[in-house]
């Protein structure tokens, strides 16, 4: 590899503080926090918005949005009672 072309490829924490749900990879983006993790060392932390934890195909915990009322629609449209 050429030397100084590369972004610095470093250790990272992910955690999604919604579901209480942290996990350590590698990574290019720079955290402004940082977190003293279970081995000991100090990584910078990134905070994100869904994980696997917390994203419902993953966690089986689909919503169903209004399923009652598409029903009642499609009777309405289409002369069922």
């Amino acid at each position: 590899m050429k030397k100084s072309i590369h972004p610095d490829y470093h250790p990272v924490v992910f955690r999604d503080p919604g579901a209480d749900y942290a996990f350590l990879s590698r990574s290019t983006i720079i955290g402004d926090k940082t977190v003293e993790w279970t081995d000991g060392n100090t990584y910078p932390v990134v905070d994100v918005d869904v994980s696997s934890a917390s994203h419902p195909f993953y966690t089986g915990r689909n919503r169903v949005l209004d399923a009652a009322g598409r029903v009642e629609r499609f009777n309405q449209r289409y002369g069922r009672s």
